[in-house]
């Protein structure tokens, strides 16, 4: 069993770690009370192939002292477990910049004066945590993108990383854009098979529809620019740390022209080496 125990400064990026990790395949328990970690231990240690990736993040929202911790670690190691710790950190000015961008409070805001004082208290008390930790990751100059690539080399096993996962749904717009959709595209100016008597009834995924909206030329000359478009765009969402993207499709009614190239789109995604689902939400309702 992996287990990593994440700790570090306020507003260095702990979350961000913890959601990359997530990502990876851990599981991820976040502020677990330091008492509490030995027998979180001892469940995922009798639970084999259930928990083999653990990640716990533990700050200073758990008190201002780590003898818990630090106790906690020394249980592990009479159980036999190994564990390795993850430090996360960052430049006091690069913190304070943060904290004043999201106008969050810091754990230690109520013991302290100013945030430069409460900034500069946790890097004390912290200390012995990063004395004792395995891996450092200063987040100061690191983007979104860069931080992901740190994690995943660390964590990653030295494969690949994970490819972003890709939802291609169709829809109708008579019954709303999906909410969750990153990327939206409206295809209501292709042929509507709606019109053609014994095509009515059937859907996108129905060869009638499916060859009925390719035998135009301007459906094939659309997919052209949406794939190049995709081709462009896919590689550089992973770059930025994306680990998901929802494509929505729309048509009419949802019933026949989105989802003749939903298909057609998920399967040229999939194509391209990315993990695809397809997902027609309104094609029934017509």
């Amino acid at each position: 069993m992996e287990f990593i125990i994440v700790s570090g400064m306020s507003g260095a990026g702990k979350s961000k770690v913890a959601s990359f990790m997530e990502d990876m395949g851990f599981y991820v328990v976040d502020n677990l009370p330091a008492a509490l970690i030995p027998k979180f231990a001892e469940l995922c240690m009798a639970a084999p192939g259930r928990y083999e990736r653990v990640a716990l993040v533990t700050d200073i929202r758990g008190g201002q002292t780590f003898d818990g911790l630090f106790d906690a670690l020394s249980a592990l190691h009479e159980m036999g477990c190994d564990y390795q710790i993850l430090f996360v950190e960052a430049s006091v000015e690069a913190i304070i910049k943060r904290y004043k961008e999201t106008r969050r409070v810091h754990p230690l805001a109520e013991t302290v004066r100013s945030l430069d004082e409460a900034v500069r208290q946790e890097r004390t008390v912290l200390a012995p945590v990063r004395q004792r930790s395995e891996y450092i990751i200063d987040t100061t100059a690191l983007s979104t993108a860069k931080l992901r690539g740190e994690v995943l080399r660390l964590f990653g096993g030295g494969g690949a990383a994970p490819a972003m996962s890709v939802n291609v749904i169709s829809f109708g717009f008579k019954y709303g854009i999906p909410i969750e959709a990153d990327l939206v595209f409206d295809v209501r100016f292709l042929p509507n098979p709606y019109y053609i008597a014994e095509l009515r009834s059937q859907t996108g995924l129905d060869e009638g529809v499916y060859n009925f909206v390719f035998g135009y030329q301007q459906t094939r000359d659309f997919m052209t620019h949406l794939e190049n478009l995709m081709g462009f765009l896919l590689p550089r969402y992973v770059d930025e740390g994306k680990a998901a993207l929802v494509i929505a499709v729309g048509c009419t009614g949802g019933q026949h022209r989105s989802v003749a190239i939903t298909r057609a789109l998920a399967d040229f995604i999939r194509q391209k080496g990315y993990p695809a689902s397809e997902n027609h939400r309104d094609m029934t309702r017509a």
